[in-house]
């Protein structure tokens, strides 16, 4: 990774009623659409105790360029609203790669 490699950080809780249906579009659809876009999946967290949402998956990509196409796309805008189906609470943000653990 360069350093100036950006991480996306997505957060959110995930509906417990929906739990099968949510991995399989995560796994099947989320986690490839940003791939194809140029990310690649760092990390996928869950959060058992505590006020914290429940998810935090990390994304990278090495440049700004990478990380703005996915944000101002159709496909990043498709695949929220899709993923808003199954959790609450969604939140994300974009923060300089670091190359370990990032809140």
């Amino acid at each position: 990774m360069e350093a100036n490699g950006l991480k996306l950080l997505v957060e959110y809780d995930v509906n417990q009623d929906t739990l099968q249906e949510y991995y399989q579009f995560v796994m099947g659809q989320y986690v490839p659409g940003l791939q194809s876009m140029g990310l690649q999946m760092s990390e996928a967290w869950h959060t058992a105790y505590g006020d914290a949402p429940n998810r935090l998956i990390g994304f990278v990509c090495g440049d700004k360029q990478t990380m703005d196409q996915l944000l101002s796309s159709e496909m990043w805008d498709d695949l929220n609203e899709e993923l808003e189906k199954y959790v609450s609470d969604f939140h994300y943000k974009v923060i300089p790669y670091r190359g370990n653990f990032q809140l």
